[in-house]
């Protein structure tokens, strides 16, 4: 069982994610790696972590060369692992939450069952996955704030002097925002006539994502390269502060 231990520390996976993953507790993560077989595993935890590292055996394992590629593509399949792990865990208290906050959390997930229920087409469920991704992104940029009031008040549910957040800034957006709208409304945006601005709207995109891709790649070899200069296997809460320093101070010798 070295092998998978060894490939796991290079790859820099907590063992509690993996046991997240594999759907089990981290004691018994730990008791499954202390055997000394994938064959005396249960079959479908070893289905779950071949299928996570990309291979077909155990005796393949050894083979496996770690690359920038390879943990990118590792921490994509654990990320969705242990997101669908979670998903299944059904929320059923809400006495964290304030009365308001209930009410409108009741409200949100009511719609959302009544909408993807109607829905035949597919299109509501499309529909609700951006809506996810605009919620993950919400902190980014004070503008997707902007865009919900800006569609409250369109829609009649805010008075449209109403500005929640900073407001000199929602002002001037909503102005922009009408405008672009009222264009595309009346026909004054044909495709021919945007399609060199959709194309920098594309171009702007696909470079973002390289230079995510980028710092992705370069945190997580210098994640791997702290582990190891470190001495640990994972990163903890009892070492978090101290492996960050050294991911920090690894980055800086580039400089």
């Amino acid at each position: 069982m070295k092998s998978i231990n060894d490939i796991l520390v290079e790859l820099g996976i907590s063992k509690v994610r993996l046991a997240k993953y594999l759907g089990v507790s981290r004691q018994m993560l730990y008791n499954y790696l202390a055997l000394d077989s994938l064959d005396m595993w249960p079959k479908e935890k070893v289905v779950k972590l071949l299928a996570l590292l990309n291979v077909d055996s155990e005796d393949s394992i050894k083979d496996i060369v770690v690359t920038n590629d390879y943990i990118i593509e590792v921490e994509s399949r654990l990320n969705e692992g242990v997101k669908d792990s979670s998903n299944r865990e059904v929320l059923a208290d809400l006495k964290c939450f304030n009365k308001k906050e209930q009410e409108i959390l009741a409200d949100i997930i009511n719609l959302l069952k009544e909408k993807l229920l109607d829905d035949k087409t597919k299109n509501t469920y499309t529909t609700y996955v951006y809506l996810y991704h605009y919620l993950q992104s919400m902190e980014t940029a004070d503008e997707l704030r902007y865009i919900l009031g800006y569609m409250s008040k369109s829609m009649g549910f805010t008075d449209p002097m109403e500005f929640a957040f900073d407001r000199d800034k929602q002002f001037i957006f909503e102005s922009i925002l009408f405008s672009a709208m009222t264009l595309y409304h009346n026909g004054g945006a044909s495709k021919s006539r945007i399609a060199e601005t959709h194309k920098r709207f594309v171009q702007d995109i696909e470079q973002k994502k390289e230079e995510k891709l980028s710092r992705t790649q370069e945190l997580n070899t210098a994640k791997v390269q702290a582990l190891r200069e470190l001495g640990y296997t994972e990163i903890n809460e009892s070492n978090a502060k101290e492996v960050l320093e050294k991911i920090a101070e690894i980055q800086s010798r580039k400089v």
